[in-house]
């Protein structure tokens, strides 16, 4: 770093300055000038070296959170790459390198139904190891790690590359008061005082990550606020991002349902979307409310976007789904011609859901205190007129009568009722869609806002002091 001799009498190659070779100083003096330059051609080095770092990705459904992030890594210089099960080769995309492990194993039937969670974790653990190991082999070195430890691959990597700092994405961490578990009087039948027992177990890893972790990001400030201190204070609240110029108002938008059908502006659309359509996300309630939405507004065009699987809670009973469990519950309540303008289209490509985002005249989100959806600021940064559950983590974006009106979870008329008043008021869903879409753009704009917090946060990872 530093040639000796190059301290004073030349202006050129002073490494303590120019304004410091043409003074005559003593000894000592010259010592601490060259340590203090020393110590500037460090910090410079550094500061080079952070926008070329070495970036470990790990995620079991890549891109997931990550699918801003890894490439903005990527077009800034840095090498980025992924450890990921879903893929079958090794490919890249969008300069992210993408390798491919294998999961091998499964959890055991005779262990305790508390820790089968934690087994299955473990297991995906060993197989992330395996793979990082012949990644180091092949002389990859990450100077970050970012990984979404919710199930658990990087539990053991930093007994990999000791010196790497651990970034990971705290979505959600389990308790029994205030939370999903005891929400929903519905399925509450048999909790028992256990139940903060079972809880404890299933956050094993959870905690098992904060030992390893030199920090966290998590995408709402209800998310994090679930997580204990004090680990909590090492999170920063960053969103992932909305690409607001491509989900935005658009009044020539159309939907095509089926080949006879194809929706506009000009229709009355209620929209409703889930991953999967399940308790955890309002399914029943939404369901119960049907007849008397159906019955109030006899031209509406309902649209419910979502699968017959299970991403949250219980499984549904043997033999159905939770969907078809709701429409049998509701069906003889309503006429076959209204039936008809009940749409369920599954799940459906990315671009057609912001169509129908931008088609709808008004979209109901409903949730248990659980992890925020993507698709509310979606909708809010289209413009939409939302009515939403008075839960906590929809309060910290939705403003009664200022970016959406809340309602009672539970309460189907009320749902009913605030639906159809949204619906016959035009200035109301005009100025309730401005506000969201300007909420968005003011908090969560992907360019803008998230994407530049969200580097400027691995760039400070990067310069944690290495945990031992």
């Amino acid at each position: 770093m530093r040639r000796s001799g190059a301290l004073c009498g030349d202006r050129r190659k002073c490494c303590a300055g120019p304004e410091h070779s043409d003074k005559k100083l003593p000894p000592a003096a010259y010592k601490t000038l060259a340590c203090m330059a020393c110590a500037d051609i460090m910090q410079l080095y550094s500061l080079i070296k952070l926008f070329h770092m070495h970036i470990l990705i790990i995620h079991q459904n890549f891109p997931g959170q990550y699918k801003h992030l890894s490439p903005a890594l990527a077009r800034r210089g840095d090498r980025v790459v992924v450890l990921t099960p879903k893929v079958k080769e090794r490919t890249t995309w969008q300069g992210v390198e993408i390798i491919p492990y294998k999961i091998v194993g499964s959890s055991s039937k005779e262990i305790h139904a508390w820790l089968r969670d934690l087994e299955a974790k473990v297991i995906r653990a060993e197989n992330c190891f395996n793979a990082a190991i012949q990644l180091r082999d092949q002389g990859f070195s990450p100077d970050v790690i970012l990984a979404h430890h919710g199930w658990g691959e990087p539990m053991f990597l930093k007994d990999v590359w000791p010196t790497a700092r651990i970034g990971i994405y705290c979505e959600y961490y389990y308790g029994s008061e205030n939370s999903d578990t005891a929400f929903d009087p519905e399925f509450c039948t048999g909790i028992s005082e256990k139940e903060p027992l079972r809880l404890r177990l299933r956050n094993l890893n959870n905690t098992l990550h904060f030992d390893i972790a030199a920090g966290g990001i998590s995408p709402t400030l209800f998310q994090a606020d679930t997580f204990p201190p004090p680990f909590r204070d090492n999170i920063r609240v960053i969103h992932d991002g909305i690409d607001t110029a491509h989900v935005c108002p658009n009044p020539e938008a159309k939907l095509v349902i089926s080949e006879g059908l194809t929706l506009s502006r000009s229709d009355e659309v209620i929209s409703f979307v889930n991953r999967n359509l399940e308790p955890y996300r309002g399914c029943h309630t939404f369901f119960r409310a049907l007849p008397k939405i159906l019955r109030n507004r006899p031209k509406a065009h309902v649209v419910v976007v979502g699968s017959d699987g299970v991403s949250y809670g219980a499984p549904p009973p043997v033999g159905t789904t939770w969907k078809q469990k709701y429409i049998d519950e509701v069906r003889d309540d309503i006429s076959d011609a209204d039936w008809s303008r009940v749409h369920f289209t599954g799940r459906i490509p990315y671009d057609e859901f912001i169509s129908l985002l931008q088609v709808s005249r008004a979209h109901v989100y409903l949730t248990y205190p659980f992890v925020l959806s993507w698709s509310l600021l979606e909708t809010m940064s289209a413009g939409g007129a939302i009515l939403a559950s008075d839960t906590a983590p929809v309060r910290e974006v939705i403003f009664d009568d200022e970016t959406g009106l809340l309602t009672d979870f539970f309460d189907t008329d009320a749902l009913a009722d605030n639906l159809n008043r949204l619906l016959d008021d035009a200035k109301l869903r005009s100025r309730l869609g401005v506000a969201a879409r300007q909420l968005v753009l003011d908090r969560f704009d992907l360019e803008k806002i998230c994407l530049p917090q969200q580097l400027q946060w691995v760039d400070a990872l990067a310069q944690t002091p290495v945990r031992p």
